[in-house]
């Protein structure tokens, strides 16, 4: 049995875990690895690497840095399908699913090569006479991440990349169900050229965590995740002095207006739920059918998630995998019982589902909801799989009203042919990432990741511009050069602009 250690100072290593806990293969059911349970004492070693290597690395030339993001993006191009299939393996998703988290955290690698442009700072001559202010922005020193099984190469491509070339070194904490594609990662960085101790990963639970959010040698910690953990993340990490991102859960609605193109809505929105086993935090989990649009909305829908072909993640044509673990299944499958003991017509039914060859897989099937309201479980909480609830109302303002009063903001769509309709949407919804005729608006890399309301605890988005301010600190310099024949008294009064 294979067993995945941790990856401290460029080199993978045991440490002082006794631990382990398995990693299974969600398709087959079966334990297929490993993975060590880190503790304060690999937390610590991976601290002082990661210390040690700061003084050099936040030295290196701006130029240097984005040399070793250049070469690193290119071997996640080379390696892209490796990765893609070490990921489907471990989480469930499809392959191709797999590569295109892949592509999209590529994308702040991206971002990160450009940081040159980014990091230029400002200058104003002659605030004073002989006096000009100029501004930088200096690494914090080591940083973490603790990063959640639904993307385990995108997520914590979004920190990493722009932590690394803005100067800091970091810790990386992934998912003990899905492992592999962290440690896959530090390899390539190291073939990247990136300096021993820079990119650390330690594994572990609850242990590894709370020694992350309290280790004194940590400046700052990223978190994407439940919103419960969120909020004991930034609680704890704040309390300790620490910067926080913290990123929580999502209920997202897709609203459906009677002007919109039914099938195209319907096509996007089953993409949307079904995507991944619904395990995004973007994922499309409410339709809301306003007006006239909801009979047909749900026909097409019905036809649609009937059409969603299941089974394992590497098979050819597979358009949605397991889920993640036995109890994730079971949680979903019990989600919709209680959905049609509440009053919810079970459109589709996907419980019970078995692959002929993966028996004992975690497989379940699409299920569609109509007439859910408000106050049924099913739309209280994040299901995080493939159940898609349909709520009707009679206007969009109604629609409006609904998303504002749940308690997350994570990422909404509308689907429409009028830009009035569009327009009084996007102003009037409190969420943080909106879509139109988009199902899931998540962000280019060169704008931040982030939601209202419990969906994101703090204030800190995830990469783009925040995830630059997050890992840096500012400098404002004031400088006079005086001539070395001239004398100038210095005042006792408070220094004026005049």
């Amino acid at each position: 049995m294979n067993t995945i250690p941790h990856w401290i100072s460029g080199s993978p290593t045991q440490g002082s875990a006794t631990a382990t806990q398995p990693v299974f293969n969600p398709a087959t059911g079966q334990e297929q690895a490993r993975v060590v349970l880190g503790g304060a004492a690999d937390v610590d070693a991976a601290v002082q690497a990661a210390t040690a290597a700061f003084a050099a690395w936040s030295e290196s030339s701006l130029t240097r840095r984005t040399q070793v993001m250049f070469a690193f993006r290119q071997l996640l191009v080379e390696h892209e399908e490796e990765l893609a299939r070490i990921i489907s393996a471990e989480h469930g998703k499809t392959v191709d699913d797999a590569r295109g988290e892949i592509v999209r955290g590529r994308e702040v690698v991206e971002f990160a090569c450009g940081l040159g442009d980014v990091l230029k700072g400002s200058f104003s001559d002659q605030v004073s006479r002989g006096i000009d202010v100029h501004n930088f922005r200096q690494p914090l020193g080591v940083v973490a991440g603790i990063t959640p099984f639904n993307f385990p190469a995108m997520v914590p491509l979004w920190m990493h990349p722009i932590a690394i070339a803005t100067g800091n070194t970091f810790i990386l904490k992934p998912s003990e169900r899905d492992p592999s594609a962290a440690n896959f990662v530090a390899e390539l960085y190291k073939r990247a050229g990136l300096p021993d101790g820079v990119f650390n990963v330690i594994h572990g639970g609850k242990d590894a965590v709370d020694a992350i959010l309290t280790h004194a040698g940590i400046e700052a910690v990223s978190f994407v995740g439940s919103t419960p953990i969120a909020k004991y993340v930034h609680e704890k990490g704040t309390s300790s002095g620490k910067r926080v991102q913290a990123l929580g859960g999502a209920k997202n609605h897709a609203v459906v207006l009677p002007d919109a193109d039914l099938e195209f809505a319907a096509d996007h929105i089953t993409a949307g739920a079904y995507g991944s086993a619904g395990e995004r935090c973007m994922a499309v989990s409410v339709a809301v059918a306003v007006g006239d649009a909801a009979d047909g909305l749900v026909a097409v829908l019905e036809r649609k998630a009937r059409e969603v072909k299941v089974g394992p993640g590497n098979a050819p044509g597979t358009d949605m995998g397991p889920l993640v673990t036995k109890a994730a299944r079971e949680r979903v499958e019990n989600a919709v019982g209680t959905a049609a003991a509440q009053g919810a017509t079970v459109v589709v039914d996907g419980r019970g589902l078995k692959i002929d060859g993966y028996e004992e897989g975690f497989f379940t099937g699409p299920s569609l909801l109509d007439h859910v309201t408000a106050e049924m479980d099913a739309y209280q909480e994040e299901l995080f799989g493939p159940v898609l609830a349909v709520i009707r109302v009679d206007t969009l303002d109604e629609a409006i009203a609904l998303i504002n009063a749940n308690p997350y903001g994570n990422g909404t769509a509308l689907f429409t042919a009028s830009g009035e309709a569009a327009r009084r949407f996007q102003r009037n919804v409190k969420i943080g990432m909106i879509g139109i005729n988009v199902p899931v608006p998540v962000p280019m890399s060169y704008y931040s990741f982030g939601g209202w309301k419990d969906s994101l605890i703090g204030d800190s988005p995830v990469h783009g511009p925040e995830g630059i301010r997050f890992y840096t600190r500012p400098k404002v310099v004031t400088t006079r050069w005086p001539q070395q024949t001239q004398q100038i008294t210095a005042g006792f009064t408070f220094p004026t602009s005049s």
